[in-house]
């Protein structure tokens, strides 16, 4: 490692960037939960820091370090259960059919694990460390943490950052003084684990993760082989001035050094979900060596520069600034704030600027203030997460990106809570929401709601490769475990026709790309519809993007397969329908006509509704593709009518199920019923006027409480029923501060760090409100654009956004001001089309050429036309 000797700071590299707030999540004392700690990642890899003065732990994840190994994920006894099931919801029983629905689920998910920790120690000379100087924080411009304090006289520094370009976590550390950096660095795991050191100046660890997710009794060596790892960090000092000594092979001691470096690298015996750890030939130590030698020779600005290059390219895409009307700013908040936290009282205004009030503290004082600053960096915090946990190559963001510390989940148990609801002995389930495995009836889906709108494209591949894997086991679920049955209406008989070709996907996967039904409850597990929503993202990238090659080689055979299922799936129902059979909606009972609970019945409103979406895309698909012609797709275009429309209740709200079931808990968490609005398209105000009002009543109905994801979720559906009122009070819900210290529950809200809570941690809601935000900035459709169609004016009057997406490969640009817009601006690098504008009742169609930035005012009237 080479480094400039004198230099103690990096300079960042200067972007155009309109706003002058910095974009900062800032601490004023070191973690002392884990929801204080501030991530970073490169996709693959992640740390959390504590930024712990003379004792620090920086927490470190590699996203292919998961229990197990290659499963089975087909059931040879679900054909007869499934005959069984859609036989007792035919006649009704459906309390019956819940409970013969167990039969139907299957094994376990597994379970994401950690690597380690790379543990400094400072000594006691800094526990006399002056706190007023202490001062943490994470720069989402640079996607850098920082700590900073004083000891006696001298001011120590430590940068963090992880490199994707290098695929490397870097730490620098120096003292204003030369020569007054002392510390020794070691490695441990929470898993079984050696360390040992390499060379004069390397720490190597390597373990392995269990080989089976739940080990069995007896010694540890009874479980099988899992995925291996290894990390190896590398220790460089300053060259004139100090020295690296060797502690029982284990540790390093830096005495007496003007600055250190450290470079991590990370590598695991993972070679894909269909290779067994046992018979991989990968060798993790020595990638980790491998990799060490290509990037130790680079300086430490070398890496950062490499870094800030490959990060703001995809982060500073996108521009917020929102304020308030500089004509009825008051100050009575002001002096509210002032005694909810006492330290707002000198150090205080718009924006945060002043590092002197923490982001804990802004938090908690946005109930008064309703600081707009806070909103931007809470949008673009979502937006650093998505770059620093999914990138091309990578795994897909997890339940909690890729930011975990336990091997054993958080969630790992079914809780039952039994209560009196109406004189019923009611049994509300907590999913077993297995830690880090992907949930495909909400969360995963949500994890990649921001990526096209909010310009990061490039963040979805790991999701496509995802599917595709899931698509392989997938076939297989659908060949062994269901088959399609017609059902006659009366009298009611079932015939076996076929097999179900295709492939199918339940609703929690893991990284062996696990496709069967979970083990648990049957209002979550049994769920066959997480591929066929998968497969909706798919489709809107083509949309956003307009890669036909996209399309045709990896979106159309995905698509195809999905369809084929869902064909398949499919059975005529006594009305004449074509009905899903069994049906739930996702993790929520209803209560059957004699008074029983039950959570299976017949064509739940979200199955319908995703149906509806994904044979829409595939018809949409085949005619640019000419494909039209297709057997496949004349089938589609037979079945399309004759799925069961989405229906209103009597008190007008949106049927959740087929029939009207009484609601054991109006204010569940989910909105399955709602998909048809967002992120489906089936409910829009211009063509189903009476269903948007209908999915009001259901939002009014579910309440504002919920878990953060629930709430944003919230956000998006009010935005796109363009309300803006409700959206922002959603907002308002989301953003308070949660105690660390608060166990599991549904009440959302937002940790010190800004990780979005359930609690506990769920990463989600961090997404979803990017997307929530996005979408009260800007809507679009293949031929329309809305102009800020649910911007709450008379919070944020004054504003721009620049670099979001819209349908078609277009870019906006949008300002405005005293709560009207002054002008807005689109393009397109590489198509033409013609797009319709509107705003506030007023439209405009325009026909928009390649190359050309196309600017109008508020009246939607074109004032200026350049070239980009």
């Amino acid at each position: 490692m080479e480094d400039e000797e004198g230099s103690v700071m990096v300079q960042e590299k200067n972007t155009e960037d309109r706003s002058s707030r910095p974009l900062k999540v800032t601490f004023k004392d070191p973690a002392k939960h884990w929801t204080e700690a501030l991530p970073i990642g490169n996709g693959r890899l992640g740390a959390m820091v504590w930024g712990g003065v003379s004792s620090e732990i920086i927490q470190l994840n590699e996203d292919t370090l998961w229990t197990g190994t290659p499963g089975n994920y087909t059931n040879p006894n679900a054909r007869e259960s499934l005959e069984e099931v859609r036989k007792l919801v035919v006649h009704g029983d459906y309390a019956a059919a819940t409970e013969a629905a167990a039969k139907l689920t299957g094994n376990p998910a597994e379970v994401y694990q950690l690597l380690g920790d790379i543990n400094l120690e400072f000594g006691d000379s800094h526990l006399a460390y002056s706190e007023e100087t202490y001062h943490r924080e994470l720069d989402l411009n640079n996607a850098t943490v920082r700590v900073q304090y004083t000891v006696d006289d001298v001011e120590f520094t430590r940068e963090h950052f992880a490199s994707y370009p290098h695929q490397a976590f870097v730490t620098k550390i120096y003292g204003s003084k030369s020569g007054s950096l002392s510390f020794t660095v070691s490695m441990s795991s929470k898993l079984e684990y050696d360390s040992y050191i390499h060379g004069k100046n390397q720490i190597i660890i390597e373990g392995s993760c269990p080989g089976k997710r739940i080990p069995p009794e007896g010694s540890s060596n009874e479980n099988p082989n899992g995925i291996k790892f290894s990390g190896a960090l590398d220790l460089q000092i300053s060259r004139t001035r100090g020295r690296i000594i060797v502690l029982d092979d284990k540790k390093l001691k830096v005495e007496g050094s003007d600055w250190a470096v450290l470079l991590l690298v990370a590598a695991s015996s993972f070679d894909g979900p269909f290779t067994d750890p046992s018979d991989s030939k990968r060798d993790p130590t020595s990638e980790c060596l491998s990799s060490l030698d290509r990037i130790r020779k680079l300086s430490y600005s070398d890496l950062y520069e490499h870094h800030l290059e490959d990060y703001q390219n995809l982060f500073h895409r996108v521009l917020l600034q929102l304020s308030r009307s500089s004509k009825s700013v008051s100050k009575s908040w002001f002096l509210e704030a002032k005694n909810f936290i006492p330290s707002l009282a000198d150090s205080y205004y718009e924006g945060g600027e002043d590092d002197s009030v923490s982001t804990a503290e802004r938090v908690k004082s946005f109930q008064i203030n309703e600081d707009p600053a806070l909103v931007e960096l809470l949008f673009q915090y979502g937006r650093y997460l998505l770059i620093s946990s999914s990138r091309p190559g990578t795994q897909v963001a997890n339940l909690q990106g890729i930011w975990n510390k336990d091997i054993q989940p958080a969630w790992e148990y079914a809780h039952v809570l039994c209560l009196s609801v109406f004189s019923f002995a009611v049994h509300i389930s907590f999913r077993n929401l297995c830690l880090g495995a992907p949930h495909l009836n909400i969360n995963l889906e949500m994890n990649y709601w921001p990526a096209l709108p909010c310009n990061l494209s490039e963040c979805q591949e790991p999701l496509f490769d995802f599917i595709s894997s899931l698509s392989i086991n997938g076939s297989k679920t659908a060949e062994a475990s269901y088959f399609s049955f017609a059902v006659l209406p009366s009298p009611f008989v079932s015939q076996v026709n076929y097999e179900a070709s295709g492939w199918v996907v339940h609703h929690k996967s893991d990284i062996w790309a696990k496709s069967s039904a979970d083990q648990g409850d049957v209002v979550w597990a049994l769920w066959p519809m997480g591929g066929a929503w998968l497969c909706m993202h798919l489709w809107e990238h083509y949309n956003y993007t307009m890669d036909k090659d996209f399309l045709k080689n990896k979106a159309y055979p995905l698509l195809e397969g999905c369809v084929r299922f869902l064909l398949d799936w499919l059975v005529e129902g006594p009305e004449g329908y074509l009905e899903t059979n069994p049906s739930t909606s996702p993790e929520h009972n209803f209560i059957t006509p004699d008074g029983r609970l039950a959570c299976v019945s017949n064509s739940s409103t979200m199955d319908m509704a995703i149906i509806k979406e994904v044979f829409f895309a595939i018809v949409s698909a085949a005619e640019i593709l000419s494909r039209n012609e297709d057997d496949l797709i004349k089938k589609v275009k037979s079945a399309q009518p004759r799925l069961r429309p989405t229906k209103i209740a009597r008190d007008g709200s949106i049927m959740e199920w087929a029939e009207e079931f009484e609601d054991p808990e109006v204010h569940h968490r989910h909105l399955s019923h709602l998909f048809g609005l967002f992120p489906g398209h089936t409910i829009t105000l211009e063509k189903t006027p009476d269903l948007c009002k209908a999915a009001e009543i259901s939002l009014d109905n579910r309440g504002e409480e919920g878990p953060g994801w629930s709430t944003s979720w919230k956000i998006a559906l009010w935005a796109r029923l363009q309300n803006s009122e409700h959206a922002y009070g959603m907002i308002k819900h989301l953003i308070k501060l949660v105690d660390p210290e608060q166990g599991r529950d549904f009440t959302g809200g937002l940790y010190s760090n800004l990780f979005a809570a359930h609690p506990p941690f769920q990463i989600d809601a961090n997404f979803g409100f990017v997307a929530a935000v996005a979408e009260m900035l800007v809507q679009s459709t293949a031929t329309d654009v809305y102009i800020l169609p649910a911007l709450p004016f008379g919070k944020w009057a004054n504003g721009y956004v620049e670099g979001l997406k819209a349908r078609g490969g277009m870019t906006v640009n949008i300002t405005w001001k005293e709560g009207d817009l002054q002008e807005v601006s689109i393009w397109s690098m590489d198509r033409s089309f013609v797009r319709t504008l509107h705003y506030r009742g007023t439209t405009a169609t325009t026909t928009v050429s390649s190359g050309k930035v196309y600017t109008f005012n508020r009246d939607l009237k074109r004032i200026k036309t350049c070239s980009l």
